[in-house]
């Protein structure tokens, strides 16, 4: 019975008061502390502190961080860091952040175990965030020689951004998701369902293309055609057209595929188009003829990129795989790598350095940055949502686009060198 009463009053002696916090207690003597609760030793860490002397109110004995002290050192870097530091931290530790911070009711401030800041790592920095979109980004595209950025959203809305403001300049409703959007010279191109959308942005000229089934996911230009993979597997070419009536004339409509093609990518001469029957066809631009299908994906195929002579491509399977030609003209697999939450899409661009930079677009609401051809991660964006696409621009700038609708703009530190294909 001693031993009980000792445990209880040592226990109740390391309890602060309530009331007294509160300015009202009225006991004297109280069996609680009139001071704050003293702060355990630092050995223990943050991962003990949430434990022992009660959890604030977004931690858990889930997502309470193992190594506090890599949080707090990722966490005071700022907003440019040092990339040594942050590699070592990413191998111990993968960073995470506040989800009360990003709604602005994070009560904790620098105290808080998780980042205050929309990324980690090295070299590169926020502009501006723009938050119009009320669903999925689905295209972000700034013309060569334009002052306006143009973003598609499947809220059935294209809004035109002012470059110089930051602010939105117009607002197109049509009415349907809009599912694909991209830029080539003067022209917009807006997949929807059951058509294309041309606009010209120099004459004010507006045309439909017609002929895809379903929602248009992936569009891209190569060859002088421009390439839209539709839901029902089937990718539709348009070439330059002298008639009246429209500037594009169906050349050809590319079959194969039994699901919707989700990602198109022109490199080397060839057309590559991945999809949801979890295949990667490769197609000749001159004959438009299927010259080869890869199969080792087990999942959806969900982005394609083309960067020197190297194929990359990612998947629902949670892998990321490098192919390269080989000796008889086939590719073949050279390298996979495997992100634990899967990959959305992917994206590559040198950075200040001329290093070249894989961006992998993850289903943990980040992007994580990848020196290649090591794969070793040098820093990672943070988003409300999963990122949807991760587009180019000039002078360094970047953006990306979640499925919250929420549009940022970012920008390298310095001007990359060179620009991926």
């Amino acid at each position: 019975m001693d031993t009980k009463f000792a445990r209880r009053t040592e226990r109740i002696g390391r309890t602060t008061c309530s009331y007294w916090r509160a300015g009202r207690c009225n006991r004297n003597p109280c069996r609680f502390l009139h001071i704050e609760t003293p702060s355990p030793p630092a050995a223990c860490g943050y991962g003990n502190t949430a434990y022992s002397y009660g959890k604030k109110p977004h931690s858990s004995s889930e997502n309470t961080p193992k190594y506090g002290s890599k949080k707090a050192l990722l966490r005071d870097n700022g907003d440019r860091g040092d990339a040594t530091r942050v590699a070592k931290a990413f191998k111990k530790s993968s960073p995470r952040i506040c989800k009360y911070w990003i709604n602005n009711n994070c009560v904790h401030g620098e105290q808080c175990l998780y980042l205050h800041s929309w990324f980690c790592g090295d070299g590169f920095s926020t502009v501006t965030k723009l938050q119009e979109h009320k669903k999925v980004i689905t295209g972000i595209a700034l013309p060569v020689g334009s002052d306006k950025l143009y973003s598609g959203s499947t809220d059935g809305t294209v809004r035109i951004w002012d470059c110089h403001t930051g602010q939105c300049a117009k607002v197109i409703n049509l009415g349907a998701e809009v599912t694909s959007l991209i830029s080539e010279g003067s022209w917009i191109f807006v997949g929807l369902q059951n058509a294309v959308k041309a606009w010209n942005i120099q004459t004010m000229s507006e045309f439909t293309l017609d002929g895809p089934k379903g929602r248009v996911r992936a569009m891209t230009v190569g060859n002088n055609t421009l390439f839209a993979g539709a839901e029902d597997g089937v990718i539709f070419a348009w070439r330059g057209s002298s008639k009246a009536d429209s500037p594009f004339e169906l050349v050809a409509s590319l079959t194969g595929h039994t699901k919707a093609v989700v990602c198109l990518a022109v490199g080397c001469k060839m057309l590559y188009s991945g999809s949801m029957d979890q295949s990667i066809k490769v197609w000749d631009m001159d004959t438009l003829q299927c010259t080869m299908t890869l199969n080792d994906h087990t999942d959806v195929v969900t982005s394609l990129i083309c960067w020197d002579q190297y194929l990359l491509s990612s998947s629902s399977d949670r892998t990321i795989k490098v192919w390269a030609c080989i000796e008889a003209g086939s590719l073949e697999v050279i390298y996979t790598h495997t992100e634990e939450n899967g990959v959305v899409s992917l994206f590559g661009m040198p950075d200040a350095e001329g290093k070249p930079i894989l961006f992998s677009s993850c289903r943990d609401n980040s992007v994580h940055m990848y020196e290649l051809p090591s794969f070793s991660e040098r820093g990672r964006l943070f988003a409300k949502k999963d990122v949807a696409l991760i587009e180019l621009g000039p002078g360094g700038l970047f953006f990306t686009g979640d499925e919250s609708g929420l549009l940022m703009v970012w920008k390298w530190l310095e001007v990359p060198k060179v620009a991926s294909s």
